[in-house]
């Protein structure tokens, strides 16, 4: 799957993504995949990254984060490479969002169990997310 190439409809069919959500995200610049002119029309594929990233802004958006919030956390970790394949298994896989009070703003942590309890503790919500049971999830739907 590492090298494979996905539809439209492939993809949406992989992530609970809907075609529409797809074509939106992919307007507003969050996910863009990579489109070939070869043929009589356009056609859209998504490399395994793509599938990643959209399952990761399904999950966000499935958990409750508005639009925004799960665009640029899509973007963060694309940045920080935790999307690719290939990428090192031995880095972090499982994070936590957060409001954090004084700085003003979301943050993406690595998951710590103390921590989590400790922010709950305090009243605040904790978002897991968690790379490697979404990247299993994809990988359980992708047709072989």
């Amino acid at each position: 799957m590492q090298n494979a190439f996905f539809t439209s409809k492939q993809a949406a069919e992989i992530t609970g993504c809907t075609l529409r959500q797809l074509q939106y995200w992919r307007e507003k610049g969050v996910i863009v995949p990579t489109i070939s002119d070869t043929g009589t029309g356009r056609s859209v594929y998504y490399s395994h990254s793509e599938v990643m990233e959209l399952a990761v802004m399904e999950y966000c958006l499935e958990v409750g984060l508005n639009f925004e919030v799960a665009a640029a956390t899509v973007k963060r970790l694309k940045e920080e490479k935790r999307l690719v394949v290939g990428r090192d298994e031995k880095a972090p896989q499982r994070f936590m969002l957060w409001w954090d009070r004084k700085m003003g703003k979301l943050e993406l942590v690595e998951f710590d169990i103390k921590k989590a309890i400790a922010l709950l503790e305090q009243g605040q919500s904790i978002t897991p997310l968690w790379l490697d049971a979404i990247d299993s999830r994809i990988r359980y739907r992708t047709p072989t």
